[in-house]
């Protein structure tokens, strides 16, 4: 079982702070990014582009820098981006990231995209708890996992876990059983179990990480599940 902290950044410094945070006790961790157009939320490096393109995004295009602590953590990007190009895309690799999630419903045909991605880093594709678990089968040989959104409101924290996600877990695994499954949104300790039980491979937690008191603990407290 992995557990993959989450972070929804308003900026640049918060994945500094939160990611070093993080060291030593998780090797991975998924960075939420939210252009304010496929879902409500903007999120780094989205808050100002369409003014001043953020500057540490520019300086890691250049190749002059490259995100927190790379060298220690693996990051896993959630494109929750409205209609991702094949530039996005070569963007997004820029960052150095293992894995990247781009959304069932974000895109007609995201195959340009994974054109762009294939074989450089894991795909994933997230869909929601009411998404047709067959629209996956397009992609399903050019992916590595499946994430499902336990969450009504994609791109936002601290968001009650949906029922319909059980419903949605047993689709996906009776459908793809070959593909590894991850949730994320509105996972805790009190529904871990069951998940686990159902066989996901992997938890995406933000909150329930973040906001704990000792993210050490907690993050020890999820594996151990």
């Amino acid at each position: 079982m992995e557990i993959i902290p989450a972070i929804l950044p308003k900026n640049f410094k918060e994945i500094e702070e939160k990611v070093e945070s993080l060291i030593g006790i998780s090797d991975i961790v998924q960075i939420d990014i939210c252009d304010g157009k496929f879902v409500p939320t903007i999120t780094w490096p989205y808050w100002k582009a369409d003014v001043k393109p953020d500057e540490d995004f520019s300086a890691i295009l250049r190749e002059e820098k490259g995100m927190p602590n790379w060298e220690k953590i693996d990051y896993e990007l959630d494109l929750m981006i409205d209609n991702p190009t094949e530039e996005d895309a070569r963007k997004w690799l820029s960052t150095g990231a293992e894995k990247i999630v781009l959304h069932l419903e974000s895109s007609d045909d995201l195959n340009p995209v994974m054109d762009v991605l294939q074989d450089l880093v894991e795909i994933g594709i997230a869909i929601n708890s009411t998404s047709d678990v067959e629209e996956l089968r397009k992609y399903e040989n050019r992916i590595q996992f499946i994430q499902i959104m336990g969450i009504r409101k994609a791109g936002f924290q601290r968001e009650r876990f949906e029922d319909g996600t059980y419903e949605q877990i047993k689709k996906v695994k009776n459908t793809f059983p070959d593909l590894k499954v991850q949730v994320d949104g509105g996972v805790n300790l009190e529904n871990a179990k069951k998940l686990k039980d159902m066989g996901i491979d992997a938890f995406v937690v933000g909150s329930a990480i973040f906001d704990s008191e000792d993210i050490g603990e907690t993050y020890e407290a999820f594996r151990q599940i």
